[in-house]
């Protein structure tokens, strides 16, 4: 038969909380879960891996082939967790020998194995080290050679970054996307990094309370969120409203857009193209309501000021313009986004 992938559909319900998620993964695909702490992305990974109980309705195909049905341990997996979970007791070579020694292999097979995806992980000098002589970065690459040597047809990946440190995690990030880019099965990884997402992930698959909300590839889904968390994530403003050509009113604001839609939309547009003022602009620009300044913090190189009124958003500017606006939490001010920053799409 010829791989087609991962095809699931996840059942999971408890008392407190319902999962019901449907996810497709081609053969060399990598999928992201994104989502809010809670919304069930780690639930969904564990179901796939077998180590959490379906609910009724559930289905789990890989390559063709039930997997629902089989135990965990059967299960062409291979799993890197967030804290990589390596045996403290092992080297890493023995790590990484692990899963082909429990799948039948000759322990000199298995050394072979292991020794080969310590070298393609470029941690071949490594071999005899015990994982509290590793780095963070080296252990994830113990980790993910551990995942790999069972030969898997899915791959999940359950926050394979989010141990590192920042100079790390660019250094892992950057390795990681070459070797899932090698592997011709499956992969799902789940995260909270929008980074992360947008540079490994060919497709993004964005999960709240339970259920998916939005997916598609990167670009996409930065481009037209469709919930507050998407557009938090991306760094846009977003609001729904009714559009009537080029127009969208969003409760009592009426946006001009640079598209032409009619009825539901999103309006979005990114903090940088907003600019405030202390009193009302001349002439008369598009886009204009007035607006208290709720919080001022930096943001990267910029300050980012939190606006409340008609709507909330949020605008970046430069410390600059903090300084020449003499601009304070409490304050009046006027906000104004060209219309050619302003987008809509249908909602």
């Amino acid at each position: 038969m010829t791989p087609d992938g991962l095809r699931a559909r996840l059942v999971v319900t408890r008392p407190s909380f319902a999962l019901d998620v449907t996810l497709e993964a081609a053969p060399g695909e990598v999928v992201a879960l994104l989502g809010p702490n809670g919304a069930g992305k780690t639930t969904a990974l564990r179901a796939l891996a077998g180590l959490t109980a379906l609910s009724g309705g559930s289905r789990i195909t890989l390559d063709g082939e039930p997997l629902h049905t089989t135990a965990a341990e059967r299960r062409r997996i291979g799993m890197v967790f967030q804290d990589y979970l390596l045996f403290p007791h092992l080297s890493a070579l023995d790590n990484v020998a692990f899963g082909p020694r429990c799948h039948g292999a000759s322990k000199a097979e298995a050394r072979r194995t292991a020794a080969a995806l310590l070298e393609r992980v470029g941690l071949a000098e490594h071999a005899a080290a015990k994982p509290r002589r590793l780095s963070g970065g080296q252990a994830q690459r113990v980790a993910l050679a551990r995942a790999l040597a069972v030969h898997p047809r899915l791959l999940l990946l359950d926050e394979p970054l989010a141990a590192l440190d920042a100079h790390t995690r660019l250094e892992i990030r950057s390795q990681l996307r070459r070797h899932l880019a090698d592997f011709d099965g499956a992969t799902v990884l789940v995260t909270h990094d929008p980074l992360d997402a947008m540079v490994l992930a060919d497709r993004l698959v964005v999960v709240e309370q339970g259920a998916v909300v939005q997916q598609g590839a990167p670009a996409e889904v930065a481009r037209r969120p469709r919930t507050d968390y998407v557009a938090r994530l991306v760094g846009l403003n977003l609001y729904r409203g009714m559009a009537d050509g080029a127009r969208v009113t969003v409760g009592e604001l009426l946006f001009s857009t640079s598209e032409h839609l009619e009825g539901p939309a999103f309006v979005a547009f990114p903090p940088a193209a907003v600019a405030l003022y202390r009193s009302r602009p001349d002439g008369s620009p598009r886009n204009l309501w007035q607006a208290t300044i709720e919080g001022i913090e930096r943001h990267g190189d910029n300050v980012r000021v939190h606006l409340d009124g008609l709507i909330a958003a949020f605008a970046d500017i430069t410390p600059a313009a903090v300084a020449d606006l003499d601009l304070a939490p409490g304050q009046q001010v006027w906000a104004s986004v060209k219309a050619t920053e302003t987008h809509a799409y249908p909602a």
